[in-house]
C-alpha cells in the first residue's frame, strides 16, 4: 500500500539511494512493502486507537516521529534491526507511535508493556514473548540512539533494564517450576549482576556477568541438598539463555566470573562465598566485585553480601603490588586477547581503550574506597565525578576520560549495533570504516580516525600516570636462553608474584621460587623456550590455585618435564591445557594412562557418557579429550625419530571409534561405509581427515552424518569426513548403490581409482563384504595390465607437478623419494603380485615373503619410510593439521630439529635425505626400471 500511488519501486530506491547502506535498505524497503498490504488488510479492523496500522507503507515512513531519515539510518546500519522489522512489520507501526520512540522508558513501564504482550504466559513456548519483546525493545534502544535523542547514560540504562527484566523473568518461571516440583528450602537465592550490567551500563551486546547465591547449606529432601537445588535452578537459567530460539536470543549469560570460576559450582552459600574471597580471592576479583548490585531474588540476601565483603573489595590498606597487578592484567589482556595487530584498533582493550578508563577509575577507588564511601559505586561515570569532586583526579583529566568514554563507547554501540556481535574492532576495510564514520556523523573516515586517535592517546597517559608498568626485577636469572628477554624476565615475575598479591602466601613465593631453576633447565632444551614459556604462564593463570600446582611440579620433575615438552611440540594440545587444566592430571593420574586404549573399550566409554542424536557434544568432547591423551603419550615416548613409538593406530582406533558411535546414533545399520587411504589402512596421523565411501540409497542419513561429524562447537567437531573419492567425485551423489559403484567401476573410473581401492577396508552396514570383493575384482585385473607401473609412475610425477611447493628438498611427501613415492611403490607391487592388504607395512611384509623384495630391501625401505612419517607426525602434531613441506626458515628448521629429537638441522638432514635415498632407489629398481 503505497498511499495509493503507482511507482513504488522507485520510491524505494530512491530513499535507499541516499542512505549509508543502498543495497541493505533498498532489501528491506522491498521485503516491508512486500509484507505490508496483507499486514494491513489484517490489522485495519482495529480499534480507532490504533488505526495506525492500516497506514500505508509511505506515509508511516514519511511522517516518523523521530524524522525519516532516523529509520532510514536504522535499516542502513542495522541488519538485525532491519530484520525484526521486516518480518515483523507491527513492530514498525509500534515504533511509529510519539510516545513509544520519542521519550526514554521507566522499568514499570517496560514490565507493562511485556505483560500487554504476553500476560502471565511469557514463558510459554521457551519464552517466545520474551525473547520477541527483548528484541523490540532493543531495536527502539538503537533506533534513539542512531537519532542522537538518547545520552549515553540513557541508552546503558535502558539496555541494562532490558536485561534485568529478562533475568527475573526467567528466574521466577524456573523458581517457582523447581519448587512445585521439589518443594521450597528456607533459604534465600539472590543474582547478582556484575560487569557492566552491575553498573547498569549494557552495550548493545554485552554478555552479562552474575553471581548465583544462597543463604545457607541445608537439605530440602532425603534426596536433595539446598546445594544441588539452587545449582539446578542455576543450571536451569543458564541453559534457558543458552538455547536458541526463532524468536530471537536473550542474554548471553557469563558466570565464569564467579570463584573458581569454570570449575567451580554455578551457585554457592554466603558462607562458602566469604571463605573463598578470604582466602583465594585475587586482585581481578576484588575489581569485578566493585559492579556487584543485586538484580534478582532476595534484596536482604544481595545486601549481606555486599556487606559482608566490602573489606575485601575496598581494604583499609591496599599493598603496594596493588597497581602493578592491575598493570599485570592489562598486559594479559593485551598480550593474550588483543593481539599487536589490534591495539590501536579495539576500543575496548585496546591501548586508550575503555578498558583502561575503568581500570583508572577502578584503581582509584580500591585504593580509596574504605576510607571514602562516595567512591562505592558500580557506574563508571559516577565514580570518575565522584573522584573529581574528592580531588582524586584533576579537573582537565576528568573531563578527558569522560570525553574519551563516552566517545568510545558511542563507537562501540555503532559496531555492535549492525548485528548485535560482540565487536570492538574499528575495521580496517575502506568502505566499512566509512560508513561507520558517516553513522557517527563524521565528514570522512580521515576525520573519525583522527578523533579515535586523539581519544584514545588522551587516556594511555593518565593510565600509565596512575597504574604503575614496572618490569619485574628478575636480573640474577640467565635469560640467555630467550630471543626476547626482556619479555621473559616479565613473564617470570608474573609466576613469581602471582596476579592476586594481597593473598599470595610465602609458601607459594618460596616454591616458586624452588620451581624457576628446574623450568629454566627444561626450558632451555625446548624448541621455541620463548613461546614455551608464555604456554606455560598462561597454564598457571587458567590452573588457579598456582601454590598447589607448583608443589605438584616440584615434587614430579616428570611431570613438569612432561607439561613444558607438550607445551613446546603442541600448540593445539598446549592450548586445551590451557583451557581445561583439570584435565592434566586426570588424565596422567588414569592408571591407564600409559597403555594404548582399543577401540572396543573407545566404544564402552563413549556408551557411557549419554549422548544422543541431539546431543554429540559428549562425543566432541570425548574425541578432544583423548586426541590430547595420545598426544600426551607421544610427548612422553619422544626421541629420536628411529625409536620414537608410532601412535598411528591408536588414532585410527580412536577415529573409527567415534565414527561407529555416531553413525550408530545418527544413521542406523543400513548405511555401508568403507574406510579407505590412512583411514583404511589403520594409519591415521594428526589432523586428518577420514576417506569414506558410502553404499547404499540412504542419502538423508549420509548427509547427517557427514554434517554432524564436522560441526563444531566449543567442544571442538568429532571428525572430519571427506567422501571425495565416490564415482565422480565431488560432483557425484554422496552415496551410490553398489550396482552404480560396479557400472562405474566397469567403464568410467580411471586407474588411480582403483589404485585408491588398496587401502579399502568396510567398517559397517549390509554391504561391505560385497563392496570389498566387487573392488578386489577390479582391482586385481587393473594388476594385470600391462603398462601398470609406467601408469602409475605417470601419477606420481602429475601429483608432484600439481602438488609440490617448488623446492623438492622440502617436499618430504611429494618429492623425489617422498611419502608418497614409497606408498606408491608398495602398492603397484600390491597390485602386480595380487597381495591385498590395506595396510603398508603389512603389505611390505608379506613382499617380503614372497621375495619380492628381500630381507635387507623390506628393512631399508620400512625404517625410511616410518622416519618420513614420524617427521609429518612432529610437524602436524603442532597444530592438528596437515602439513606436506619443511618449514623455509632456518630458525623454524632448527624448532622442527629439536622437536624431532636432534641436536641441530644438519644432523636431521642427513637422516632425512638418507631415507628419500632409499625410498627413491627402490622406486628406481623396482618400478621404473620394469615398467619402463
Amino acid at each position: 500500500m503505497f498511499c495509493e500511488m503507482d511507482g513504488g519501486n522507485r520510491w524505494i530506491r530512491e530513499k535507499a539511494a541516499g542512505s549509508l547502506n543502498p543495497s541493505q535498505v533498498e532489501t528491506a524497503l522491498v521485503q516491508l512493502s512486500e509484507r505490508w498490504p496483507a499486514h494491513a488488510e489484517a490489522t485495519a479492523d482495529k480499534p480507532a486507537g490504533r488505526r495506525a496500522n492500516a497506514l500505508p507503507l509511505v506515509c508511516v515512513i514519511d511522517q516518523f516521529p523521530l524524522g525519516e531519515p532516523s529509520l532510514l539510518h536504522l535499516l542502513a546500519v542495522s541488519s538485525i534491526c532491519a530484520t525484526r522489522l521486516t518480518q515483523n512489520p507491527e513492530t514498525l507501526l509500534w515504533l511509529s507511535q510519539l510516545e513509544v520512540c520519542t521519550s526514554s522508558r521507566g522499568y514499570a513501564e517496560m514490565l507493562a508493556e511485556l505483560h500487554a504482550l504476553a500476560g502471565d504466559a511469557v514463558a510459554t513456548q521457551d519464552f517466545a514473548a520474551l525473547r520477541f519483546w527483548k528484541g523490540r525493545e532493543m531495536t527502539r534502544v538503537a533506533l534513539r540512539e542512531l537519532a542522537n535523542v538518547a545520552p549515553l547514560e540513557e541508552t546503558t540504562g535502558e539496555l541494562s533494564q532490558i536485561a534485568e527484566i529478562c533475568i527475573r523473568r526467567v528466574f521466577e518461571h524456573w523458581n517457582a517450576d523447581l519448587r512445585q516440583r521439589h518443594g521450597s528450602p528456607k533459604a534465600e537465592f539472590a543474582i547478582l549482576a556484575l560487569g557492566k550490567l552491575g553498573g547498569s551500563e549494557l552495550n548493545h551486546s554485552s554478555d552479562v556477568d552474575l553471581l548465583f547465591l544462597y543463604s545457607e547449606e541445608g537439605q530440602l529432601t532425603p534426596h536433595i541438598s539446598y546445594h544441588e537445588f539452587f545449582n539446578r535452578l542455576g543450571k536451569r537459567i543458564l541453559e534457558t539463555f543458552s538455547t536458541p530460539h526463532p524468536a530471537g536470543s536473550l542474554l548471553r549469560v557469563d558466570l565464569r566470573l564467579r570463584p573458581e570460576g569454570s570449575s567451580g559450582p554455578l551457585a554457592r552459600s554466603l558462607e562458602s562465598m566469604e571463605n573463598y574471597y578470604a582466602g583465594f580471592g585475587e586482585s581481578w576479583e576484588r575489581l569485578a566485585l566493585i559492579k556487584a548490585r543485586g538484580i534478582a531474588g532476595s534484596r536482604e540476601l544481595a545486601y549481606e553480601f555486599l556487606r559482608q565483603h566490602q573489606p575485601f573489595i575496598y581494604p583499609k590498606s591496599a599493598t603496594p603490588d596493588l597497581l602493578e597487578e592491575i598493570a599485570n592484567i592489562k598486559r594479559r589482556i593485551e598480550r593474550d586477547v588483543v593481539g599487536p595487530d589490534k591495539l590501536h584498533r579495539d576500543v575496548k582493550l585496546g591501548i586508550g581503550g575503555i578498558r583502561e578508563i575503568e581500570f583508572i577509575v577502578q584503581a582509584l577507588q580500591l585504593i580509596n574506597g574504605a576510607r571514602h564511601p562516595f567512591l562505592q559505586e558500580p557506574s563508571m561515570l559516577k565514580a570518575l565525578r565522584a573522584l573529581r569532586e574528592l580531588n582524586f583526579l584533576p579537573h582537565e583529566e576528568v573531563l578527558a576520560l569522560d570525553g574519551a568514554y563516552r566517545f568510545l563507547r558511542r563507537v562501540e554501540h555503532r559496531l555492535q549495533i549492525e548485528a548485535e556481535q560482540q565487536t570492538h574492532t574499528i575495521p580496517e576495510e575502506r568502505k566499512a570504516l566509512g560508513r561507520l564514520a558517516y553513522s557517527l556523523r563524521f565528514p570522512s573516515a580521515e576525520d573519525f580516525t583522527a578523533v579515535l586517535q586523539a581519544r584514545m592517546g588522551a587516556v594511555r597517559p593518565i593510565f600509565q600516570r596512575i597504574v604503575s608498568e614496572a618490569p619485574a626485577d628478575l636480573t640474577k636469572i640467565n635469560l640467555e636462553i630467550f630471543s626476547d628477554q626482556k619479555r621473559a624476565a616479565k613473564a617470570l615475575g608474573d609466576l613469581e608474584r602471582g596476579p592476586g598479591s594481597f593473598h599470595v602466601a610465602p609458601r607459594t613465593r618460596q616454591i616458586s621460587r624452588k620451581l624457576h631453576p628446574i623450568l629454566l633447565d627444561w626450558l632451555a632444551r625446548a624448541a621455541d623456550p620463548d613461546a614455551t614459556l608464555n604456554q606455560f604462564v598462561r597454564f598457571v593463570e587458567a590452573y588457579g590455585l598456582r601454590s598447589l600446582l607448583f608443589e605438584l611440579l616440584v615434587a614430579n620433575p616428570k611431570l613438569l618435564e612432561l607439561v613444558v615438552k607438550t607445551f613446546d611440540v603442541s600448540r593445539l594440545a598446549g592450548d586445551l591445557l590451557i583451557r581445561r587444566p583439570q584435565l592434566l592430571e586426570e588424565i596422567t593420574r588414569d592408571p591407564t594412562f600409559s597403555d594404548p586404549r582399543p577401540m572396543a573399550e573407545h566404544l564402552r566409554r563413549l556408551d557411557s557418557l549419554g549422548a544422543s542424536a541431539f546431543h554429540l557434544d559428549p562425543v566432541r568432547a570425548y574425541r578432544q579429550r583423548q586426541i590430547l591423551r595420545v598426544m600426551l603419550r607421544d610427548v612422553l615416548h619422544s626421541g629420536r625419530p628411529t625409536t620414537a613409538k608410532n601412535f598411528g593406530p591408536e588414532l585410527s582406533d580412536l577415529a573409527e571409534a567415534c565414527l561407529l558411535f555416531t553413525i550408530r546414533l545418527l544413521a542406523g545399520k543400513q548405511l555401508t561405509v568403507i574406510a579407505l587411504g590412512k583411514f583404511g589402512g589403520h594409519e591415521l596421523s594428526y589432523g586428518a581427515d577420514l576417506d569414506v565411501l558410502f553404499v547404499g540409497d540412504d542419502i538423508r542419513a549420509a548427509q547427517n552424518l557427514v554434517v554432524n561429524m564436522a560441526q563444531p562447537t566449543s567442544e571442538g567437531n568429532i571428525w572430519m569426513l571427506d567422501a571425495r573419492l565416490r564415482p565422480e567425485g565431488e560432483k557425484g551423489p554422496l552415496v551410490c548403490p553398489l550396482e552404480t559403484y560396479q557400472a562405474y567401476f566397469e567403464h568410467r573410473a580411471q586407474l588411480w581409482e582403483i589404485h585408491a581401492l588398496t587401502r579399502a577396508r568396510p567398517m559397517t552396514g549390509p554391504l561391505g563384504a560385497q563392496f570389498i570383493q566387487m573392488a578386489q575384482d577390479y582391482w586385481r585385473k587393473a594388476g594385470q595390465r600391462p603398462d601398470l607401473f609406467e601408469q602409475i609412475d605417470g601419477m606420481l610425477e602429475r601429483i608432484r607437478r600439481d602438488r609440490g611447493s617448488g623446492s623438492d628438498f622440502l617436499d618430504f611427501k611429494t618429492g623425489v623419494g617422498g611419502i608418497i613415492e614409497g606408498e606408491f611403490l608398495v602398492q603397484a607391487l600390491q597390485m602386480r603380485e595380487n597381495i591385498w592388504e590395506p595396510n603398508w607395512e603389512r603389505a611390505v611384509d608379506q613382499l617380503r615373503e614372497r621375495a619380492i623384495l628381500n630381507d635387507a630391501e623390506a628393512g631399508k625401505l620400512k625404517q625410511a619410510y616410518v622416519l618420513l612419517r614420524r617427521y609429518e607426525s612432529v610437524l602436524r602434531r603442532y597444530e592438528n593439521k596437515a602439513v606436506s613441506v619443511l618449514p623455509h626458515g632456518s630458525g623454524e628448521q632448527r624448532r622442527v630439529s629439536v622437536r624431532l629429537g636432534y641436536d641441530n638441522f644438519e644432523a636431521f638432514r642427513r637422516d632425512y635425505l638418507d631415507a628419500r635415498d632409499v625410498i627413491h632407489a627402490l622406486y628406481e629398481e623396482h618400478i621404473r626400471n620394469k615398467g619402463l
